[in-house]
């Protein structure tokens, strides 16, 4: 900061305090009065005062303001903000200062990359229980299914012991005129023991029920209907979860680049999938969606936005007979959200493209689903994909190790949308313009009208003659 007498020695200051429009900050305004060819004149000069304590998610945000000019306004300067500060910009002011990394809506093994927080009505996964506990991990599921057991045997010989007490068959366990409710049962444990061969149906005879113990033949209906029912829930929660058809889509593969490239004459975005497995997926499907945000006419802002990606529906090209690696290819159209996107242009999109195949696994006939996603650094202009269908022997042989290859192909770099409008303006003539064709058109209503009366006469006498022989 300049001393004021280095620039001016012989000038006069008066000092003010102003506050900045910025919050949390301050400037001071110092008036100089500096001598000139005409006298002495008032000088504005504006100073930075020292701002206070900044909060923490905040730190940092200073405003540097110094001017020195005597008839223009103050000039403020944009500041440098921190990463905080940022964050809680629009989006519009923090794109310019630093390039987000696009975040994926599902990762390349087809998980979604979504997590759930503040759900408070967590009762309703009680309510699917069975879904529930097919959802969770394995090592939870394993002890769920320990532990039923375990609690059902426990509580049922507990009150198999407790029967036994009550009645006093502990105190005449030596006494052989005494019928106990269940024989050979001295204790906890034997009781225990008891439930368990009670509910697994094992019965190895040695401790049996009598026909003297009403509340005990009751005890035994119950514990062997409560028992089914817990061997056909659990049983069938282990069976669903070992069936489930999640690791027959680690067999399904998708290539790791998408490609734009001409085919047929039309620009085309295209993705190669394959099947590793010799069984097939029967009724397979394929269906494409882009995940962009957007924001409405109206201004609202509708994050992740889903749209369709037409791979064949109407066609019936997005049904697949998936015995060897097919190349999917979506036509970018006018209905297509890449009918704008140039070359050029791609790199700048914030979108992600989202690929689903769908179809029953042959083998159990449940439903599988594969996923896979592209970004757009995965998007590759002017590519197609390597064969790997050859011919052999009396057979096909699918080469896998060139599944993900590409080559560069000749392609234009304008957008679908620009090659619509030069082929347009390559198919008319360049004589052709709508002044032209009227003028055609009023030559030949021209021509009708001079033709002369004579031919006109002669026309109606044809019509006159013919009309006569047709009444003859």
């Amino acid at each position: 900061m300049l001393h004021k007498n280095s620039v001016f020695p012989n000038m006069k200051t008066s000092a003010s305090f102003t506050a900045s429009p910025l919050e949390g900050s301050a400037v001071s305004v110092q008036r100089c009065r500096a001598p000139g060819p005409s006298g002495h004149s008032w000088v504005s000069t504006t100073l930075p005062h020292p701002p206070p304590r900044l909060s923490s998610s905040h730190e940092g945000l200073q405003a540097s303001l110094f001017t020195a000019d005597v008839e223009s306004p103050v000039a403020i300067h944009q500041p440098k903000l921190p990463k905080q500060a940022r964050d809680d910009l629009p989006r519009h002011v923090s794109r310019d200062r630093t390039k987000r990394k696009i975040q994926r809506y599902v990762r390349k093994d087809g998980k979604c990359n979504v997590h759930h927080g503040n759900v408070r009505e967590t009762y309703r996964y009680l309510t699917d229980i069975f879904t529930t506990l097919v959802d969770l991990k394995w090592r939870f599921n394993l002890l769920i299914f320990v532990m039923v057991y375990t609690v059902t045997w426990l509580f049922f010989g507990m009150i198999w012991w407790l029967i036994a007490y009550i009645r006093g068959d502990m105190d005449h366990i030596e006494d052989p005129s005494w019928t106990p409710c269940v024989t050979n049962l001295n204790g906890f444990v034997s009781a225990f023991l008891f439930s368990i061969e009670t509910e697994t149906t094992i019965g190895y005879g040695y401790r049996v029920i009598t026909d003297k113990c009403p509340e005990g033949i009751i005890l035994l209906l119950i514990q062997s209907v409560l028992g089914s029912i817990v061997n056909a829930f659990m049983v069938g929660c282990m069976f669903v979860k070992i069936s489930q058809p999640k690791k027959r889509a680690e067999t399904l593969v998708f290539s790791t680049h998408a490609v734009i490239s001409m085919r047929d004459g039309k620009l085309c975005l295209m993705f190669r999938v394959g099947d590793l497995r010799n069984s097939h997926i029967v009724e397979a499907s394929i269906r494409a969606k882009l995940i962009k945000s957007k924001q409405t006419s109206e201004g609202e802002f509708i994050p992740l936005n889903q749209t369709d990606i037409n791979v064949g529906y109407y066609t019936g090209d997005d049904r697949l007979f998936l015995v060897s690696p097919l190349i999917i290819s979506h036509e970018i159209n006018q209905q297509s959200p890449f009918w704008e996107i140039s070359k050029a242009q791609l790199p700048k999109e914030e979108l992600e493209i989202v690929v689903i195949l769908e179809g029953m696994v042959e083998a159990t006939g449940m439903t599988c689903q594969a996923r896979s996603s592209y970004i757009t650094s995965e998007i590759l202009w002017g590519y197609r994909f390597t064969p790997v269908l050859t011919l052999e022997d009396g057979f096909y042989e699918v080469d896998y190790n060139s599944f993900h290859e590409t080559y560069e192909t000749s392609t234009p770099s304008l957008s679908a949308k620009e090659l619509a409008e030069l082929a347009s303006r390559a198919e008319l003539p360049l004589s052709w313009s709508v002044s032209s064709k009227l003028n055609q058109h009023a030559e030949l209503e021209t021509e009708e009208e001079d033709k002369s009366p004579e031919e006109q006469t002669e026309r109606n006498g044809d019509v006159a003659n013919l009309e006569n022989e047709s009444k003859v």
